[in-house]
């Protein structure tokens, strides 16, 4: 019951409060499986995408998230399985396999699944260079990809505020990629980094930032 009551009436809800712009909702197929690959402008950038999306939208969620304990811990796992969110493991390379696998049986499915290429938020507003785990699941599922761009997300929770505010957020999904042309060369990372270079493109055109042709280094990691 949660997933329905977050798509028709918690997300009707947050749409007629917040007022999003929203173009190009059309070029989501409403069937089969489709990545979406936006930008990473917020933390609740994956609350934007699942209220504007119009179709049913999974994203990967700490494990930590749906292990509380009592009421409370039971509320928030279903409140975050009603958003779309599974979980899974974080911290090394095999957590990333993990992740990777979730995310493949809900292609596999003919589900809808949301990936953040840069892999984090940015924090200087630029669009950074892409990992290849978007590439990696369009690869190997056929699923097509739908570029997404964010705008003003950042906005809506300065630090500090606990309830997001209004702002003039924007939300372009563009037209789906389809990289069919390379089926069966789902294994080269030549490949996989040309697929991703592709989408961040698309996505640049979308979102009109500034490109760095680096992975996102926040202030306490070293570079991916």
């Amino acid at each position: 019951m949660l997933p329905l009551l977050v798509r028709f009436v918690l997300g009707p809800l947050v749409r007629a409060l917040y007022r999003p712009e929203i173009r190009g909702v059309e070029n989501i197929p409403a069937t089969g499986p489709v990545l979406l690959a936006p930008n990473h402008r917020a933390a609740l950038d994956t609350g934007v995408i699942t209220f504007t999306a119009m179709r049913p939208v999974k994203f990967l969620g700490k494990a930590e998230y749906f292990t509380g304990r009592g009421l409370k811990g039971k509320m928030m796992a279903g409140f975050l399985g009603g958003l779309g969110y599974v979980p899974v493991e974080r911290g090394n390379a095999q957590a990333g396999l993990a992740a990777l696998e979730a995310a493949r049986k809900v292609l596999d499915a003919g589900g809808a699944f949301a990936i953040y290429p840069e892999g984090t938020r940015s924090l200087d507003g630029r669009l950074h260079r892409g990992h290849t785990g978007v590439a990696a699941l369009a690869l190997a599922t056929g699923a097509k990809v739908v570029p997404v761009a964010l705008s003003g997300t950042e906005n809506l929770q300065p630090a500090g505020k606990r309830i997001p505010r209004r702002a003039k957020i924007t939300v372009t999904y563009g037209a789906p990629l389809d990289f069919s042309r390379y089926e069966g060369q789902d294994s080269s990372p030549a490949i996989r980094r040309s697929v991703t270079d592709e989408i961040m493109y698309a996505i640049l055109e979308l979102s009109g930032q500034e490109y760095v042709d680096s992975y996102h280094k926040r202030p306490d990691q070293s570079a991916a």
